[in-house]
């Protein structure tokens, strides 16, 4: 038995390649992206390590080219959830009794794996399934999947180490347990990142997990089941279930060895699968625990000390990489009367050379929205800034569902603060611009505070730095990850823990051991080496000076 006490370092951040022309890893992606664009993939559920085969599929395909099926995939209904908790369970017993130096080396190698023998098939599914260029598939699906299974590794001995304090004659200890029971993950389509994460995170801790992928990412999450089942992961401990979420959802929540949810997604999904849990709470073994990252309205906030190219950079990059679909994207701004019009002069510059189009022609900037619901959605919001009066459609505003769902980028120019595009989450390429009177920076202030719900992610651009110090101040609850001068996008796993809190969730910081530490329930053990054999106290003792 090896009795050493053994910390896993703190990581270096996977390096991002460059995809350039010419280079290896730009040739070894586009040879995947032939393969995969090729077949047409059957993917199973995972049952407890076997595959299961319902014969109730839908078609997976690609959102720049809605035409071709990259997969078909099987659905589950009730009686294969209640197998995959089964599974879950049974796998519980051993899978949390396993040293976490075991538990870690699973997960290390599932990076190693990633980093080395699968990054472009890996990113390739998540270009082909998620309408994602080169670039964003590398820092998401490569970099920032093996930097969460990297720095959760650190984190998770960091925690195991916190031990409490000990007097003379006592011996204190903390066993940090999984939850009893199992944990229901629920992951989005936006990132490939996050789907890993929302498994591997409680696993890492002990647990056993279901996971019910978006129907829209199921080709790269089903890639992420296969390295995880290749670097070792034992039988059962994660179960891979696609299908419908009322489906899933209702034979989840009426188990009563329901621990925990997972979840990234809308806010009115979290806000329902929270309600079904509290209907359903009497039944529960324990408590379960609800983590969450839901949505945001991230803002762009401008003071005239500001430069003018960060600024335009920042708007461009910030609100429409991806098509604007991430959680963090910038969705409306407030720039100073002084500044705007040489910021409208530089957006414009960009966006007219801005591509949309397919993710194999790397040199498009965008590529697709996820799909037609999507596509409506955003179109119908751009739709009503044209016809409203008090909004002008400045850039862009058309859009293209013939081949693939393609929305220009557009932005809306508004005189109405409370503009519905200002105040509502639309997660595609939108941004709304509100510009108001330099002297009256104080007052937007908090008017950016009290416009929206969310508390996600927002920017604060100014060369002033008392004006820094107030906007912060001003904004503290505003945002739970804040930037200064730099977009409100691109959080780095160790760098800068992500979430939010008011309606963006439970701000339980993925990337950092604030995460890990909601997957255990600990328990404390004191050990009295001398214990008292009588039950009198020295105070009792009769004072014989009187």
């Amino acid at each position: 038995m090896n009795n050493a006490i053994f910390v896993f370092d703190y990581p270096e951040n996977e390096p991002v390649k460059s995809y350039s022309p010419g280079t290896p890893e730009r040739r070894n992606l586009q040879k995947e992206l032939d393969r995969m664009s090729s077949e047409t993939v059957d993917i199973p559920l995972i049952i407890g390590g076997k595959e299961v085969r319902t014969g109730d599929t839908e078609p997976v395909v690609m959102p720049h080219d809605h035409g071709h099926i990259l997969a078909n995939y099987h659905k589950a209904g009730p009686e294969e959830v209640k197998m995959a908790i089964h599974a879950a369970l049974k796998a519980h017993r051993e899978w949390e009794s396993f040293s976490y130096v075991e538990r870690v080396s699973v997960t290390l190698r599932i990076a190693e794996l990633i980093s080395k023998k699968y990054r472009a098939t890996l990113n390739a599914a998540t270009m082909l399934g998620q309408s994602k260029n080169a670039y964003q598939a590398e820092i998401d699906s490569a970099c920032e999947t093996i930097d969460f299974l990297r720095f959760n590794a650190h984190y998770i001995s960091d925690i195991y180490h916190e031990q409490p304090h000990s007097d003379p004659g006592f011996i204190n200890r903390i066993e940090y347990r999984p939850l009893e029971g199992f944990i229901f993950s629920l992951t989005p389509f936006n990132f490939t990142a996050i789907a890993s994460n929302l498994n591997m995170s409680p696993v890492l801790m002990g647990n056993t997990v279901l996971w019910k992928p978006a129907s829209t990412s199921i080709l790269s999450n089903y890639v992420l089941m296969q390295i995880f089942r290749e670097a070792g992961l034992p039988e059962g401990v994660i179960n891979f279930i696609p299908g419908a979420g009322s489906v899933v959802g209702n034979a989840i929540f009426t188990d009563r060895n329901f621990a925990g949810l997972h979840f990234t997604g809308s806010n009115v999904t979290f806000n329902r699968l929270w309600m079904n849990v509290a209907q359903n709470l009497r039944n529960y073994k324990s408590y379960p625990k609800i983590v969450g990252e839901t949505g945001g309205k991230d803002f762009i906030v401008v003071h005239e000390s500001a430069h003018v190219d960060e600024v335009s950079t920042a708007i461009v990059r910030g609100a429409f990489e991806y098509q604007g679909q991430k959680c963090s994207a910038a969705s409306r701004a407030y720039l100073p009367a002084s500044l705007w019009p040489l910021v409208r002069n530089r957006v414009g510059e960009m966006l007219s050379e801005v591509t949309v189009g397919d993710v194999r022609e790397f040199s498009n900037f965008m590529n697709a929205v996820i799909d037609e619901a999507s596509f409506d959605n955003i179109m119908n919001y751009i739709s009503k800034a044209k016809q409203s009066p008090d909004a002008e459609v400045i850039f862009g505003g058309n859009g293209d569902k013939s081949k693939g769902y393609f929305i220009e980028p557009t932005v809306i120019l508004t005189k109405d603060p409370h503009f519905i595009t200002m105040e509502e989450e639309i997660f595609g390429p939108v941004l709304t611009i509100y510009v108001y009177e330099d002297k009256d920076f104080n007052e937007m202030l908090k008017l950016v505070d009290e416009t929206s719900p969310y508390g996600l992610t927002g920017a604060i651009f100014a060369h002033d730095r008392q004006v820094l110090d107030k906007a912060s101040k001003a904004l503290k609850y505003s945002a739970g990850n804040l930037y200064f001068n730099d977009k409100p996008t691109g959080a780095v796993v160790g760098q800068q823990p992500f979430g939010g809190s008011r309606q963006s969730g439970t701000n339980d910081k993925a990337g950092s051991h604030l995460n890990l530490i909601r997957w255990t329930s600990p328990r404390t053990i004191k050990e009295t080496l001398l214990p008292p054999t009588d039950f009198r106290y020295p105070f009792m003792k009769e004072d014989r000076c009187h």
